[in-house]
């Protein structure tokens, strides 16, 4: 795993799962913690992730919330982005460019 950026906006590259769960944690909080406005994170070049992963990304959505900020999703791969909607975490987090399927099948 690889997180490139500064407080405003990062990228993860590879997996964020148990393994690296800790070290993004660390670097996702440290961008919170001394950033403002929107935290942007990347995440197009996520090639895996676990349910530590995900509970890596909520900590940061919750931190963030508490510091006064945002953490907006970019970039989110397809399967997670699927992930996101069964578990109705899509109605929590701020997702770039999210569009329901309902309103994609809607008719015009």
């Amino acid at each position: 795993m690889r997180i490139r950026g500064d407080q405003t906006q990062l990228a993860i590259e590879g997996r964020l799962d148990v393994r690296t769960a800790a070290d993004a944690r660390s670097v996702l909080h440290r961008a919170v913690d001394y950033g403002d406005g929107d935290l942007v994170l990347d995440l197009s070049l996520l090639d895996s992730w676990d349910a530590t992963g995900l509970g890596v990304i909520m900590g940061t959505h919750r931190r963030a919330g508490r510091g006064g900020r945002r953490l907006v999703l970019r970039g989110v791969p397809a399967q997670l982005q699927r992930l996101l909607v069964a578990t109705r975490l899509h109605r929590i987090l701020a997702i770039e460019g999210y569009v329901p399927e309902a309103a994609v099948s809607a008719p015009s």
